[in-house]
């Protein structure tokens, strides 16, 4: 039963901390562009050949 007065509050700062830091990240932009990075494979060819990249 004392356990469950430890590990109650050490869940709920967990699930806070995990809520904060994706509102964090959410606002910061890191979901903006969800479509590009499944074209940047087909992007990146131009860019290689100008490095002198063979690919």
């Amino acid at each position: 039963m004392e356990i469950i007065l430890l590990l109650l509050p050490l869940a709920i700062l967990l699930a806070l901390f995990f809520i904060g830091v994706f509102i964090w990240s959410t606002l910061r932009g890191q979901y903006d562009d969800l479509n590009t990075p499944q074209y940047r494979m087909l992007i990146d060819d131009k860019d290689c050949s100008k490095k002198g990249i063979d690919p």
